[in-house]
Formats: structure tokens, C-alpha cells, sequence
């Protein structure tokens, strides 16, 4: 079998007609054909293709992506490092983001941002909404 040469194969994509792009497009993704332009179906199966070759979408990102299409809420991830501010009846809280992703608040380790969120408040709370880092997506 001849190797795959992903750049060949992407730079052909641009001189193919339609009745060649949707002739690859059967052989290589073995789907049905979408309903779309020709410049679109050229973009999603270059997609394809680099998808395949390199690797599609992680897990996570596939997530996100068909939440915030669905308008549904999106959780922002900290990263290490992160100081997260929230003010609350009139303090300030400081959250911080350990290395190994734990959360600490008034030099306590807690498990998670909700439980900070109800220390503060004395009542249940997503700690992701409390802090901002939840928000309503908009439908595409």
C-alpha cells in the first residue's frame, strides 16, 4: 500500500472538481456526501484527511464544541496557577489553583470549587457558576 502524503494530498484538493471531490470524498470518508459548496466539502475533507492522518478532535474539545452549538453552559478549566476573585457581601474571595489542579482558599486544601462556593456562602452552589467560569452559550 503507498504511503499517505497528507500535503500532496491536501494541495490536490484545491485543483479538484466537484465530481472529483465527491468521488474522494466517498473513498476516503465513507459517508455520505454533506450538502454543502465545493469550497466546503474542499475544507471538510482536508479536514478529514488531517484528521485521520494527525488525529481528530480530543474528547474534551468535542464536548465543548457541541455544547456551546447546542447552547448549552461551558465550563472554563483553570489552569495551574490561576487565581480566581470573587466578591461576596462585601469580601473578597481568592481562590488559587494548585500545580496538581487542587484548589486552595484560606490556606486549606478543598476538593473542588463548590465546596469553597458553599463555605462562602452556607448554601449549595456549582462552584463553576459561582466563580464565572460556567457561562450560557449561544446556539450557532
Amino acid at each position: 500500500m503507498a504511503r499517505f502524503d497528507l500535503e500532496k494530498e491536501m494541495a490536490a484538493l484545491v485543483t479538484m472538481s466537484p465530481a472529483q471531490l465527491r468521488t474522494k470524498w466517498e473513498t476516503f470518508v465513507h459517508r455520505p456526501i454533506p450538502r454543502i459548496s465545493d469550497g466546503m466539502l474542499r475544507m471538510a475533507l482536508g479536514y478529514e484527511m488531517q484528521a485521520k492522518i494527525l488525529g481528530g478532535l480530543s474528547r474534551e474539545a468535542r464536548r465543548v464544541l457541541d455544547d456551546r452549538a447546542a447552547g448549552r453552559r461551558s465550563s472554563i478549566t483553570p489552569l495551574p496557577g490561576t487565581r480566581i476573585a470573587r466578591e461576596w457581601q462585601g469580601s473578597v474571595h481568592i481562590v488559587t489553583i494548585a500545580d496538581d489542579g487542587g484548589i486552595l482558599w484560606n490556606e486549606k486544601r478543598w476538593r473542588s470549587l463548590s465546596e469553597v462556593a458553599r463555605a462562602i456562602t452556607g448554601t449549595r452552589w456549582s462552584g463553576p457558576v459561582f466563580f464565572g467560569l460556567k457561562t450560557k452559550g449561544k446556539a450557532a
